[in-house]
């Protein structure tokens, strides 16, 4: 199987196996776990903020990270497009009390600092639930992966100032926008005032992600991670393999990307393939097939043993990771063109017999 599906399919290398198979481990209830503490230290020293939560997954990432710094019956602006307002089962509203306030996306991924200052409510009227958090999502998943402009940001951070606004980041593919930008995460995140990234998309790590910022602010969300069921024992097992991730798997993030640029020229180039995003970022592809539709595409490119899938309003979506290689790129394009030339076949034989 040549698995596109996303950068979550992914199996543990080696190395990380062998370091779960040795991790030196405590109770992590009680701050004992050498290598969760590890972890922590290193996620912190990577993203420059001063401290660090290992939490369960990206979604409990941001659901901590938001209720640390959003009070009950709060604001939340965020893009309407956003993973936080579409995938992530509705949480804060319903663990928190927290009012998701959604804005137009652009088609870069940003929400415009115009329309974010226009969904600032006044905070004296008693009417409306004040703002406490402006969310952004970097890179931006269903705008084809696209990485934040850092003056986007540096205008955003303004913003949030200016409002006495907190800023938070879904960056769970944020080593990507480090590959693609070419600058430390450090730098990317550095107007932000929590960040969560995941240890589990493109790191190929089988578990976990990580929250970042003040030590005050981790302390609330470790407060809120025990309260929701995410308190670890002897959790060094699984950051053993984040360790491995974080040290081992970044480097090569590029080879992802170039991949992916690959495919994106290969497959523009079939008949019947039209490119959602032209300029390609990080590790994703978004397409769409005339004739006989994603849906049939899809299935087609399943007994072949291909597996895409679709995102957002139906359109396809190949993700690039460690375990695709340049011989599995070649194989993808070269059933895909067999795939669309059937269909063209089929599609005239049904004319001609009309």
């Amino acid at each position: 199987m040549i698995d596109f599906l996303s950068d979550t399919v992914t199996l543990p290398t080696p190395a990380m196996r062998q370091a779960m198979f040795t991790a030196e481990v405590g109770d992590d209830c009680y701050g004992e776990d050498p290598t969760v503490r590890e972890l922590e230290a290193l996620s912190a020293s990577m993203t420059g903020k001063e401290s660090a939560a290992f939490v369960t997954s990206g979604t409990l990432g941001n659901l901590t990270a938001l209720l640390a710094q959003c009070p009950r019956g709060h604001e939340v602006i965020l893009g309407d497009q956003s993973d936080l307002y579409n995938y992530e089962a509705g949480g804060l509203s319903v663990a928190g009390g927290v009012v998701l306030h959604p804005v137009p996306t652009g088609s870069d991924g940003s929400v415009p600092v115009a329309l974010l200052r226009g969904a600032i409510r006044d905070s004296t009227d008693y009417q409306c639930a004040p703002a406490a958090v402006i969310a952004l999502e970097n890179p931006h998943c269903l705008s084809g992966g696209q990485v934040l402009a850092l003056d986007y940001l540096r205008r955003v951070r303004e913003l949030a100032d200016q409002h006495g606004l907190k800023v938070h980041m879904d960056g769970a593919r944020i080593f990507n926008a480090q590959a693609s930008l070419g600058i430390p995460v450090a730098q990317i995140v550095e107007h932000v005032d929590s960040l969560q990234f995941c240890l589990s998309k493109s790191l190929g790590a089988p578990y976990g992600s990580m929250v970042c910022g003040s030590a005050k602010l981790i302390d609330g969300v470790k407060r809120y991670r025990k309260m929701l069921g995410g308190g670890l024992r002897q959790g060094g097992i699984m950051a053993a393999a984040g360790l491995v991730a974080l040290n081992t798997m970044v480097e090569r993030l590029v080879d992802d990307h170039r991949r992916a640029v690959w495919l994106a020229q290969a497959i523009h180039e079939l008949p019947g393939v039209t490119l959602r995003f032209r300029h390609i970022q990080t590790n994703m592809v978004f397409f769409d097939v005339a004739g006989q539709g994603n849906d049939a595409f899809l299935r087609a490119l399943q007994a072949r043993g291909i597996r895409m899938g679709v995102l957002g309003d139906g359109v396809i979506r190949a993700v690039v990771h460690y375990m695709i290689d340049d011989q599995a790129l070649r194989d993808t394009v070269a059933a895909m063109a067999a795939i669309l030339r059937a269909d063209a076949s089929t599609s005239t034989a049904t004319l001609e017999a009309r």
